[in-house]
């Protein structure tokens, strides 16, 4: 029996079109990767990756020829990105793997979809479809997929060897796509322990960039619990913790506070150094771990940050603690958020000057933020 994905986005014109330009110069081409998996899983699909048989500079000169824009992004690697109806395909040659280093891979080409498949990192990401929609199984990803589980291709010890961040990639995937009441695959949770030192090898941005869409999926507690059980945790962010980031999820009741809350949650030393955050992400985890160790209430937070900061922040606390949110929180925090000081500096103007009337105006800020927002302009200046 012949399994079919389907979806507008496999009827895209553009995508069509980069499809049959293929086929009709003799090449063959399928659609690859997460694309497939998502389609099956009922996710929505995003990026979209082709692989054909043609050679890179063969995929250049039909994109050409047709009016779509060909960008050279991974030539060596054989990637071509064909701009089409103003989407990008990602367009790569057929490969297989003939060395590796543990975090980038030399590569040859060929037409063999089985060599293809086997290079790749999971047996759900080995999954390829045709312009129809009718998918081709080379590894038996088919049953991973339908059962939700993340198993790597053939051997996790090896596959793990070619790029040690498929570590991450393994608990990554198993939070955005595995069945959470099956739990991790024995054998590749045993290969990610074992090799977990490897992790050192892979740059900071890297890691970065897998625990930002780890930390991104609905739930990632269970997936980062078996890393912290499996040593991984320790190698990312020394002294992290996994034990608030379930009472957080929870409490976030289908509201995600954001994955930089999240990170806060973990805790641990020098996070921001050690994913290489930006300067942004590191002042809102600096924020977020100041004020959640504070005595400042929501409302205030929410006045001075925002009722998205004040309301990570009261996840945090009370995940941290253990307990459930204090009652009339959203409330508070809606109020701190619009309140508005009635008092401005032209008001104390010309009687007080420089220093002395910022010491006045924050001394007004502070009685007005005490009195829960109420006190009007006349008590404020009484």
């Amino acid at each position: 029996m012949t399994v079919r994905i389907g979806g507008d986005w496999l009827r895209d014109p553009g995508l069509q079109g980069v499809l049959g330009m293929l086929e009709a110069a003799g090449h063959r081409a399928w659609l690859v990767g997460g694309c497939v998996r998502d389609a099956l899983m009922g996710m929505p699909v995003g990026d979209i990756d082709i692989a054909t048989d043609a050679r890179p500079e063969q995929v250049a000169a039909l994109a050409g020829a047709a009016g779509f824009r060909a960008v050279p992004t991974g030539i060596g690697h054989g990637t071509v990105t064909v701009v089409a109806g103003g989407v990008p395909h990602e367009v790569t040659t057929l490969r297989r793997d003939v060395r590796t280093d543990g975090r980038r891979a030399v590569v040859a080409f060929t037409t063999e979809l089985a060599e293809d498949a086997a290079r790749r990192d999971f047996t759900m990401n080995a999954l390829y479809a045709d312009r129809a929609g009718a998918v081709s199984d080379p590894l038996g990803g088919l049953g991973d997929v339908l059962a939700r589980r993340v198993r790597f291709v053939g051997d996790p010890h090896a596959r793990i060897r070619e790029d040690y961040l498929r570590i991450l990639r393994f608990f990554r995937f198993h939070a955005a796509c595995g069945d959470p009441a099956g739990g991790l695959d024995a054998d590749g949770l045993a290969a990610c322990a074992e090799l977990a030192g490897g992790l050192t090898r892979i740059s900071r941005e890297r890691i970065g960039h897998e625990m930002r869409r780890l930390l991104a999926a609905p739930d990632p507690a269970p997936a980062v619990a078996a890393m912290q059980a499996a040593g991984v945790l320790a190698r990312v962010l020394p002294g992290a913790g996994a034990q608030a980031l379930a009472p957080l999820v929870r409490l976030e009741a289908g509201r995600p506070a954001g994955w930089i809350a999240r990170l806060a949650a973990l805790g641990g030393a020098g996070a921001a150094e050690r994913l290489r955050l930006s300067t942004a992400e590191a002042r809102q985890l600096a924020l977020l771990l100041d004020a959640a160790g504070s005595d400042r209430a929501p409302g205030e937070i929410a006045f001075r940050h925002g009722a998205g900061t004040a309301r990570a922040v009261a996840l945090l606390r009370a995940a941290l603690a253990g307990a459930d949110l204090p009652p009339g929180l959203e409330a508070e925090i809606a109020r701190g958020a619009a309140a508005v000081l009635p008092v401005r500096a032209e008001d104390l103007m010309p009687g007080l000057q420089g220093p002395a009337l910022g010491r006045r105006l924050r001394e007004i800020e502070a009685r007005w933020i005490a009195s829960g927002f109420a006190l009007s302009r006349e008590q404020l200046l009484a």
